[in-house]
């Protein structure tokens, strides 16, 4: 039995839009889903006519009591297709571990199966009033009853104990994640959709953010926002009559299940391993290696992801991913500086949850990345998620059928 991705470079990302990422925007979800729906249709230089496939992953990534509402909190693949295509012959949503990782894998195995010519993949979140996670919960049974009285609940304390084992074990400082965050947000201030556009972050303002889960700052954490995008997906042979350069998916690896835990328990030890594993799966499956990867966009949905997948995908020793970054590894304006958040990620777009890392393959490889264009992007990665929790998609400009060479 192989690894390998036998519809390596057989589909390809052809069109896009991106909505404007505010805090709270000022129309329902789905009026802007729509939208940006038909604006990537139509960049893709299609009508939505033939457009007759539809997936996503409509996860709303909050807790607490806020509603649930299609077209309002959420939008999910069927409630998109109903306003888009008259006859869609395929409508999936994905449900499960690394949310874009897995639409995209529903994407590509319609096309190369023949369940739809045209798939149109959307991500839309929204940002509910109130506090993001509050949550008015009395009582609570089942494994919660260990962690939830004690405060343990929600994704801070989560993210805060192994980023906690992180800096003890390796002896980091914690002022230097002050160069991750102010890499994301340098690059996110200069999109214009990002929610921090034009607002660049300095060091010390880093260090002046209020602790909210120690060690973890508010602004090592991406900002609740309403934000839509969307992407046109089809076989490689019609990509080739379409308007845009295309850029083919050379693969993906998503996240197996984690070893069984409280709820919420992160131990730094199982993020490491499940994302050595991931990464491995992801190179047998890909043909592609780390030393191939020109554009490696590392999920940041808190600032401790970008160390860990650092080290993940070997492109720092173990243990060495916060001095690595505190000497400008991760500086892209530096000669020779890793392009790891030259998108802004999350921290420097808002929760967009995983689309900055694959928009910024597909604009860098498409050619369509504008002023911000880089001169070698050829091989693009996005993560997502943790490590252990999420997966990760490799792009290439070239289409490369399953086993042949890797590069």
């Amino acid at each position: 039995m192989t690894g390998r991705f036998r519809a390596n470079g057989e589909v390809a990302l052809v069109g896009f839009a991106h909505s404007a990422v505010r805090k709270h925007a000022d129309r329902p979800l789905g009026v802007s889903a729509v939208e940006v729906a038909r604006s990537a249709i139509a960049d893709a230089g299609l009508t939505p006519e033939v457009i007759d496939g539809f997936v996503t992953s409509a996860l709303f990534p909050t807790s607490g009591a806020h509603a649930v509402s299609e077209g309002v909190s959420t939008v999910s693949a069927q409630w998109l297709a109903g306003r888009i295509s008259p006859e869609p012959r395929y409508v999936a949503g994905f449900q499960g571990i690394g949310q874009l990782p897995g639409a995209v894998a529903l994407g590509v195995n319609a096309i190369v199966s023949g369940a739809a010519d045209y798939v149109l993949l959307h991500r839309a979140l929204h940002n509910p009033a109130g506090g993001y996670h509050d949550n008015p919960v009395r009582s609570v049974s089942g494994d919660h009853q260990w962690t939830a009285p004690q405060g343990f609940g929600g994704p801070l304390p989560m993210i805060a104990l192994p980023y906690n084992e992180y800096l003890q074990r390796y002896g980091a400082d914690p002022e230097a994640m002050a160069s991750v965050v102010v890499e994301a947000r340098k690059n996110g201030a200069r999109i214009p959709w990002s929610y921090w556009y034009d607002r660049p972050l300095t060091p010390e303002e880093y260090s002046a953010a209020p602790m909210i889960s120690d060690p973890v700052r508010r602004v090592d954490c991406d900002i609740p926002v309403d934000g839509v995008a969307a992407f046109v997906l089809t076989s490689a042979d019609r990509a080739r009559d379409l308007p845009h350069r295309p850029v083919y998916v050379a693969g993906y690896a998503q996240s197996g299940p984690p070893p069984q835990r409280l709820p919420l328990h992160w131990p730094l030890d199982d993020i490491m391993a499940g994302g050595v594993d991931t990464v491995r799966r992801l190179w047998e499956a890909t043909g592609f290696g780390i030393q191939d990867i020109d554009l490696p966009q590392l999920y940041d949905g808190f600032s401790p992801f970008v160390y860990f997948w650092l080290e993940a995908l070997g492109l720092c020793p173990v243990g060495e991913a916060h001095s690595f970054v505190r000497d400008g590894g991760i500086d892209s304006d530096l000669p020779g500086g890793l392009p790891a958040l030259s998108g802004g990620g999350a921290l420097g777009n808002g929760r967009m949850h995983g689309v900055p890392q694959m928009l910024e393959c597909y604009l860098q490889l498409s050619g369509r990345a504008g002023s911000r264009q880089r001169d070698k992007a050829t091989v693009g990665l996005a993560c997502q998620s943790s490590p252990h929790f999420g997966g990760a998609v490799v792009y290439s400009t070239e289409p490369r059928r399953a086993g042949g060479p890797a590069r």
